[in-house]
């Protein structure tokens, strides 16, 4: 396991842990996504991207809530990152966070992995 790059953005209900590991660069959005919080993942998405990170692996089993807001960040990142060749893998999803794709559809247009480590494994 590479654990190269380490990072963290943190506003109150969001919390956003970075890292490089293998091929991956692995986002761990804890807590809230939503209107007031979306920027957080935001940045880093987008760095990992500038930085010629295209394979993003967004770790959600710590993430309690999504709203449109936050669908939308990743929504612009995997068409950002496949537009580099890459791709946005989802790993772990709650139940509720889960729902939210369901029902907009989007779980269709990403790789959605029962766990972190399958993520990293595809």
């Amino acid at each position: 396991m590479d654990r190269g790059t380490v990072g963290s953005a943190n506003q109150g209900r969001l919390k956003v842990g970075v890292r490089t590991e293998g091929r991956s660069e692995i986002l761990t959005p804890a807590g809230e996504l939503d209107h007031h919080t979306a920027e957080l993942l935001r940045e880093p998405l987008d760095a990992a991207l500038e930085q010629g990170r295209t394979r993003l692996v967004i770790d959600c089993s710590q993430l309690a809530f999504c709203d449109s807001t936050g669908l939308n960040v990743l929504l612009g990142a995997r068409l950002k990152a496949e537009a580099a060749g890459g791709g946005v893998h989802l790993a772990g999803m709650q139940p509720v966070v889960a729902r939210v794709f369901e029902i907009t559809g989007a779980e269709a247009v990403f790789s959605v992995h029962d766990s972190l480590d399958a993520a990293l494994a595809d």
